[in-house]
């Protein structure tokens, strides 16, 4: 099992959703624990993986040999790629 671990900017983004967007999003990222590849997608020319809540990203950084999932940014997909990169 893969260990969740936030960044700062990750845990203010998800505060400020409604509460049941933020539900979703956590059950989602406890299932990401038990088999984080089979609902990860890589993202395109940038190191990191995208995970998909209805409108919602997540932006992780996986470390395989330490099984940690690192929550980088959390936000509607029509801005989350802008603000990152």
């Amino acid at each position: 099992m893969y260990k969740l671990i936030f960044e700062k900017r990750a845990l203010k983004d998800l505060n400020k959703l409604e509460r049941n967007i933020k539900e979703r999003i956590w059950n989602k990222l406890q299932l990401c624990k038990l088999d984080p590849f089979r609902f990860l997608e890589p993202l395109v020319g940038i190191k990191g993986f995208k995970l998909r809540v209805g409108d919602y990203r997540i932006i992780i950084d996986v470390e395989n040999e330490i099984k940690i999932l690192q929550v980088l940014e959390v936000g509607h997909r029509k801005n989350i790629y802008e603000r990152r990169y």
